[in-house]
């Protein structure tokens, strides 16, 4: 690999585009690739388009100073990012087809001795399953360089990144870097090294990609803890926030904060994965994952009990992205909440304040019952008050000018106890 390396990065989402970024603004040649052309179009113009703390700086640096664009034809390049999407499918199972796609885009570019990296979170295995497509398309390559055929390098390397944080953490975290190949690993964990101040750690692809998903298991079973404290707590009139501060005052107890449920493309996501790959031994996993996935309707069940008292309810619905100050609404317990709520009680006015966006994601513009509305314009009208998200603005709002006393308010983040 040279000094100077041609990254082509594959996916420019939340973790594709701020690598893509970190790469450039540290010597790398980027091409970014992504199917939408408007995505395209936005980084050429160093532009961002989406909600990521300190990205929009370092993208509109990189572009300028010719070190990264944009296209959506994959390009040939000696290092090959794959950071696409690897949604749970009906079955819990890992939908694969785009890391299938990717490799597609790949297999052409190929002349032998690239580098090929998946940074998508994916179950135990996929890594394999991509260096298989690659290798199928491209009999002239192998892994081990047997028959006299070119190598190519394929590795995992999972992102370790909070949404918010992004720009901070790909530097600073340490990385696992997992590779079909030893050499393969090196190689890979030579780029990295180019970037990142935190350990840099190898071991094999299926060991790395089963720490990811170990990873945000091991928060899911802790967050299926306290929320489902907060079932029993409600159930045995308890303030579940005060039970859990004084719990956490021993000095080996740090209980987590419950919520409306758990969201993002991680979290949500990655023990499903596990489940799938090993059924009958996941059974905590799989139990925090139905914890976690039965809370929102449990909110929602709170909302339309107190909202059928009401002949025409007004609900101001606080926040629909899966965690605070981003605009990341994927597997959002919010959004979904807010869904629901505006199908089981149709006759009622739904207000939803989301200050990190701009329209309603289409399936709650499409319910005639839904508003996006600011805070103010939400709360004035409303019987019911229910936040859902912990956003800045949620937080630091005046509750005296709000006047929340005059109205029911089902806190699901404990901000206003």
């Amino acid at each position: 690999m040279t000094d100077s390396p041609t990254v082509a990065v594959i996916g420019l989402g939340y973790i594709g585009l701020p690598t893509a970024a970190v790469l450039a603004t540290h010597g790398a040649d980027v091409i970014g690739v992504d199917v939408n052309a408007a995505t395209v179009d936005a980084v050429n113009r160093g532009e961002v388009p989406f909600v990521e703390p300190d990205l929009s700086v370092s993208v509109s640096g990189a572009v300028s100073q010719g070190r990264l664009r944009a296209d959506i034809a994959t390009p040939e390049a000696d290092v090959y990012i794959v950071a696409v999407p690897t949604p749970f499918q009906e079955d819990h199972t890992a939908d694969l087809s785009y890391i299938d796609a990717a490799a597609d885009g790949i297999a052409p570019r190929l002349r032998g001795d690239e580098l090929v990296i998946l940074e998508s979170t994916s179950p135990p295995g996929a890594t394999r399953h991509l260096a298989d497509r690659l290798l199928a398309a491209r009999p002239d390559l192998s892994l081990d360089g047997t028959g006299g055929r070119a190598l190519l390098h394929v590795v995992h390397c999972p992102e370790r990144v909070l949404p918010g944080r992004v720009m901070v953490e790909l530097i600073t975290n340490d990385r696992i870097v997992g590779g079909l190949t030893p050499e393969a690993a090196q190689r890979a964990k030579d780029l990295y090294a180019t970037f990142c101040q935190g350990e840099i750690m190898t071991t094999d692809a299926v060991t790395a990609e089963m720490a990811k998903l170990v990873e945000n298991s091991y928060r899911d079973v802790n967050i299926a803890f306290a929320n489902e404290l907060s079932v029993i707590s409600g159930t045995l009139g308890i303030d579940v926030w005060e039970l859990i501060e004084l719990a956490n005052h021993h000095p080996r107890v740090n209980i987590l904060q419950p919520g409306p449920g758990v969201g993002g493309h991680c979290i949500a996501v990655d023990p499903w994965f596990i489940v799938s790959s090993a059924p009958e031994e996941a059974r905590l996993i799989r139990t925090a994952r139905e914890v976690n996935d039965a809370k929102p309707g449990l909110v929602v069940d709170r909302v339309v009990a107190k909202a059928r008292r009401l002949r025409e309810p007004r609900i101001a619905a606080l926040g629909l992205a899966f965690k605070p100050d981003i605009d990341d609404l994927r597997e959002s317990p919010a959004r979904q909440i807010v869904a629901r709520i505006a199908d089981e009680l149709p006759e009622a006015r739904i207000a939803a304040v989301e200050p990190n966006i701009e329209r309603l994601p289409d399936e709650l513009e499409q319910r005639e019952n839904v508003t996006l509305e600011t805070l103010d314009e939400a709360v004035r009208g409303a019987d019911i008050v229910v936040l859902l998200v912990d956003h800045t603005p949620f937080r630091e709002a005046d509750r005296r000018r709000l006047r929340l006393r005059e109205r029911v308010v089902i806190d699901t983040r404990g901000v206003w106890r």
